[in-house]
């Protein structure tokens, strides 16, 4: 509660949310089964059989967005996870997409980047390079998905456009997801004070 009031004063003081670009990690799985053929008697139906080691496989999500959208995201090999050295590198293609993307924040010192408290995010390795692109983290306290906007705003929406879908392949997960970033509406950064508010409002309970 303490860190929300924290922020919610500075927030008041200095609106800054508009150079927030906050972060976080998603698994996405896809179903790539095969079928093979077996061997029939005349008359009898054939028969096709799944092989198990290949569905389903899962690949990780890494998406960058601000008040305005996407900046950056990355889909990682399947089964490849995070780690410092691998966040460092995605950090450099991060300064990389504001370049391109947001021009108006690439020479400011002021910038804010906000994720959660997971160890490759917080490694002195990640802390030294973010420090090198002049850029500071905004406070969140450990275990609050409910106010982390990736959680509770863009992967909640994804998650509601994958529902029903199938998807076979990398190539179509890939496309997928970039059908709905085109569509994405971007209110989740702007929404954070009135969180911040209810929290503090009410003696540091989540209300979902």
């Amino acid at each position: 509660m303490n860190i929300y009031d924290a922020l919610l004063k500075r927030y008041e003081n200095e609106p800054f949310l508009k150079r927030v670009i906050t972060s976080d990690e998603k698994w996405i799985t896809y179903d790539n089964q095969k079928r093979k053929r077996s061997w029939r008697r005349d008359g009898e139906p054939s028969q096709a059989f799944a092989n198990p080691g290949l569905t389903p496989n899962k690949m990780m999500l890494c998406v960058w967005w601000d008040w305005k959208g996407i900046v950056h995201h990355e889909l990682l090999p399947v089964d490849q996870t995070i780690n410092s050295q691998l966040y460092c590198g995605q950090l450099q293609r991060l300064r990389q997409a504001i370049e391109r993307k947001r021009p108006e924040l690439n020479n400011r010192k002021d910038g804010i980047n906000h994720h959660d408290n997971a160890r490759p995010h917080t490694s002195l390795m990640a802390r030294q390079k973010l420090c090198e692109f002049g850029r500071v983290v905004l406070m969140h306290p450990p275990y609050s998905p409910d106010i982390a906007p990736s959680d509770y705003h863009l992967f909640r929406s994804l998650q509601n456009s994958l529902n029903g879908i199938k998807l076979v392949s990398q190539e179509v997960c890939e496309n997928l997801l970039d059908s709905v970033f085109r569509k994405f509406f971007t209110d989740g950064i702007m929404a954070l004070p009135a969180k911040w508010r209810n929290i503090v409002d009410n003696n540091g309970a989540y209300l979902v």
